[in-house]
């Protein structure tokens, strides 16, 4: 574990200020420096850059994006016993970490947007998923921020980038490979964490991509939530839950009936969701 500024190791924070992971926040701690430093770079430049952080806790993740060069940082955490280890690396960066104490399901990430804006965050487990999907649901499109660069469960990482045919392809991976291009960058094994999850863990990349202005989140989130609701079955029947004429849908994207949701690209349904509107 290599050193990137003059704070002290994270270990010694954590002790220091009793940090010691809570499970009912999905807290599961990176210590190593040189993993950090990876994901930040995985989200590129960050020079002239403002980032958005979820989830600091003792800024393992923060230092390493202030190292790389971010204009400016800006640390959302739940947790108030963190909130001491923030103001010391914020004391060590001076006018470059702004410390937010609140809950990230309820903040306005619009608002902080400051120039160029990502996000990068090692998130919760707990919230990661519902994260995401409200970052990716934001209008107006494309958004306020330039990439995501997100730690997840490596399932629900493979479930983000998922095509059609893949056993983990459903809802998440439509609205992913509808609205971004999306990869996993690397996996993180269980033993990088303090406390060690159940699970391997994966760093994703997304980069907002543009999309047709006719095209409703609320259409794709129904016609998606359709057809994955009775995924073994025929989209034809899966299909009527929708309350519009099933055959106006198969028309629209080009569809027999006989496929099932899972087999179908993300172009299909767009061209149903077009149609349910109109």
């Amino acid at each position: 574990m290599s050193q990137i500024d003059s704070l002290p190791p994270l270990r010694e924070v954590i002790a220091r200020h009793g940090l010691s992971a809570k499970k009912q926040l999905g807290q599961n701690f990176l210590l190593d420096l040189n993993l950090t430093a990876r994901i930040a770079r995985t989200a590129g430049p960050l020079t002239g850059v403002t980032v958005i952080e979820v989830g600091p806790g003792p800024g393992g993740l923060t230092r390493a994006l202030l190292a790389e060069g971010a204009r400016k940082v800006i640390a959302i955490e739940r947790d108030e016993r963190a909130l001491p280890a923030l103001a010391e690396i914020a004391a060590a960066y001076p006018g470059r970490l702004d410390i937010i104490s609140g809950d990230a399901m309820t903040t306005d990430y619009a608002a902080l947007a400051d120039g160029p804006t990502r996000i990068v965050a090692n998130l919760p487990y707990n919230i990661g998923t519902e994260l995401l999907v409200g970052w990716l649901t934001a209008d107006p499109w494309p958004p306020f921020f330039q990439s995501l660069t997100l730690m997840f469960q490596r399932e629900v990482a493979e479930r983000i980038v998922a095509k059609p045919g893949d056993d983990q392809y459903g809802r998440l991976g439509v609205l992913c490979g509808w609205r971004t291009e999306a990869r996993i960058a690397f996996n993180v094994g269980r033993e990088n964490f303090t406390p060690p999850p159940n699970v391997t863990s994966a760093v994703v990349h997304l980069v907002p991509k543009p999309v047709a202005a006719d095209i409703r989140v609320r259409d794709v989130e129904a016609i998606t939530r359709a057809a994955f609701g009775q995924r073994r079955k025929m989209v034809r029947q899966s299909l009527k839950s929708t309350s519009v004429p099933v055959d106006k849908l198969l028309a629209a994207a080009g569809l027999r009936g006989d496929e099932r949701a899972e087999t179908l690209p993300v172009e299909a349904f767009l061209a149903m969701a077009k149609a349910l509107r109109d």
